[in-house]
């Protein structure tokens, strides 16, 4: 599988599932309590498995009308990137990584760490948002 496929929503939703009970730590824990809180967030939201490769086996990725964000586990860490992170509102400060890009930013969550699972939904919103008005934009250009 490479980049570009695009397998079924309830294929993309295995894959996860499977990593998350993978994990089988507090990481596993933590990628479904965020993937809760993005379902929350926008029930239109499209999980996705992508960049599969040799070594990896692929990265949750939630969309809707483009990427809204990725999450993956590291030995220390869940990493949630946003790609459109540097162009939304982040009022309670969650993105702590990733913050020299000039388009994707960060939230690094280590064992212990307590989300503002409020602020976390508005975060994922806002980012739904922003895909929507980009899409808005490119289709207003192209008349």
């Amino acid at each position: 599988m490479t980049s570009t496929d695009r397998p079924d929503d309830g294929m993309a939703a295995v894959h996860i599932t499977q990593r998350i009970e993978e994990l089988g730590d507090w990481r596993g824990a933590m990628l479904a309590r965020v993937r809760q809180l993005i379902h929350e967030a926008d029930p239109a939201i499209q999980e996705e498995w992508k960049w599969v490769k040799p070594g990896s086996g692929g990265t949750p990725v939630w969309s809707h009308d483009g990427i809204v964000c990725t999450g993956e586990s590291y030995k220390d860490k869940v990493k949630l990137t946003f790609a459109r992170g540097a162009s939304v509102s982040d009022p309670k400060k969650l993105f702590n990584a990733s913050l020299e890009g000039n388009a994707r930013r960060a939230i690094d969550l280590r064992e212990g760490d307590k989300l503002d699972e409020t602020a976390f939904r508005r975060l994922v919103s806002t980012a739904v948002a922003a895909n929507g008005a980009a899409l808005a934009q490119r289709a207003a250009r192209r008349k």
